[in-house]
């Protein structure tokens, strides 16, 4: 399993968990799904952030 597959259900569960039930329910963990699929790309490698804070690598 990599890191964003983790990511991405680290943050349903934490989503789930932290509410559950109704309309406003939902929003939370699509909010949290999408940050830990964010994060796990991130630590795979797949996604750079640095043109985002304006730093680079090399």
């Amino acid at each position: 399993m990599s890191n964003t597959h983790l990511g991405l259900l680290t943050g349903l569960a934490l989503g789930l968990a932290a509410a559950f039930g109704g309309v406003g329910a939902f929003l939370v963990v699509l909010v949290l799904g999408a940050l830990g699929l964010l994060a796990g790309r991130v630590l795979d490698g797949k996604l750079d952030l640095s043109q985002l804070t304006g730093r680079d690598r090399g």
